[in-house]
């Protein structure tokens, strides 16, 4: 405060500077666009993943299995033998098949930390149905594969009565987890497109660098 010539008394300006934010609110401005661009990232990766990993447990159900269905016992096991050996030994598969998961995790927690709680549910609702789609697989598919190779060459089999089993129980447990997986990419390309609609949302409240 200070006195003029009149005798009058001016107050002195006050800073208008806004008070420090919270230590929290420091953290999201910090890692709040790094995570939810990497949630994005993690959303698409997984997104282009379980499509691939649906369409053929998709391809098996409607043409792979019914086709074999119409062959004789020994055309069958040998045909499924060579199917599974290929899978099995192809690395690219294992990283899709398996990568999913933990994929559609790191993006839901990515986008919950990020503050795109819509996302973050819909990549969790993936991630449910996607591990029951696992445990479906590893509880009644890798077993019976599993069982199958055991057999032996095809040739020297007297017993094909694995045939009736996967003809009836591993055809039922590819469907079933066909349709969880088909389930969960819609979960995930919802995830996704909320992802985006809050990420363009959160682009459009920032303030301009150049203002």
């Amino acid at each position: 405060m200070r006195t003029d010539s009149s005798g009058r008394r001016n107050e002195l300006p006050t800073s208008s500077a806004p008070p420090e934010p919270p230590e929290q609110q420091i953290s999201m401005a910090q890692h709040g666009l790094p995570a939810g661009t990497s949630a994005g990232v993690l959303l698409m990766i997984s997104t282009v993943a379980l499509g691939l990993t649906a369409g053929l447990l998709f391809t098996f159900g409607m043409a792979v299995m019914p086709g074999l269905a119409e062959t004789d016992d020994h055309t069958y096991v040998t045909a499924m033998q060579s199917f599974n050996d290929t899978i099995q030994s192809n690395w690219a598969f294992a990283v899709l098949f398996v990568g999913v998961l933990p994929a559609t995790v790191a993006a839901a927690v990515l986008d919950h930390r990020s503050g795109h709680g819509a996302a973050a549910r819909w990549a969790a609702y993936t991630a449910v149905l996607y591990l029951v789609a696992l445990l479906v697989t590893v509880g009644f598919n890798i077993p019976m594969n599993n069982d199958l190779a055991a057999a032996g060459d095809p040739s020297t089999m007297t017993d094909f009565a694995i045939v009736d089993r996967f003809k009836t129980t591993w055809v039922a447990a590819n469907a079933l987890r066909a349709v969880l997986c088909a389930a969960a990419l819609g979960c995930l390309t919802r995830a996704l497109v909320l992802h985006g609609r809050s990420t363009a949302v959160a682009a459009g409240a920032r303030p301009s660098s150049t203002s």
